[in-house]
């Protein structure tokens, strides 16, 4: 696979190198208050998504959260 990262979600970027899979999110990106207002949304994939450019069919899903009052 290339060089570049893909994105697969808000905030969510990866790229596969040989075997790895290589994930990167921005730890200070806000997308606000989940449902129940508990916690904040930092990253996401919205659900199980397919990693591409891989022999074999992989998913992953991601939710990355911090709480309201943490900067």
């Amino acid at each position: 696979m290339s060089d570049e990262f893909k994105e697969i979600g808000k905030n969510v970027l990866y790229k596969v190198e040989g075997d790895e899979l290589i994930l990167k999110m921005n730890l200070t990106k806000d997308y606000g208050l989940s449902k129940t207002g508990k916690t904040v949304c930092v990253a996401t994939t919205g659900g199980n998504v397919t990693i591409e450019g891989i022999p074999m069919t992989r998913k992953i899903g991601i939710n990355l959260y911090k709480y309201p009052n943490e900067k």
